[in-house]
């Protein structure tokens, strides 16, 4: 069946960076769009970036010019580069992948914090 393993989330001070991974199985990983969403304390999740298969990419404006979303379809897996962080990207950050369907990983937590 298919995964969605999120990983590189953690603890960083403000101005810090961080790098999350979402390795995929069970798919045909090249023909998925492959987005990062997240999820703040008291508030609904929100989309942060998206690729489709054919490389197009889309940003929140919130991370526009801070945050890049890749892929690598050799490895099967989507990257979200996290640079200058705030303390309101604190959320949990949830992989997905969308064709017919969308699936979802279990999320990693990022905690931007002094």
């Amino acid at each position: 069946q298919v995964q969605l393993v999120e990983s590189g989330g953690g603890l960083v001070q403000p101005g810090g960076s961080l790098r999350l991974s979402c390795e995929a199985s069970g798919m045909i990983f090249s023909i998925y769009q492959m987005g990062w969403y997240r999820r703040a304390p008291g508030k609904q999740r929100e989309l942060v970036a998206r690729i489709t298969s054919g490389g197009l990419i889309n940003y929140a404006d919130s991370v526009k010019g801070r945050f890049t979303i890749s892929r690598d379809n050799a490895k099967n897996t989507v990257y979200l580069q996290m640079n200058s962080l705030k303390p309101e990207d604190t959320a949990v950050y949830y992989c997905n992948a969308i064709l017919t369907v969308t699936y979802w990983g279990q999320g990693t937590q990022v905690t931007v914090s002094s």
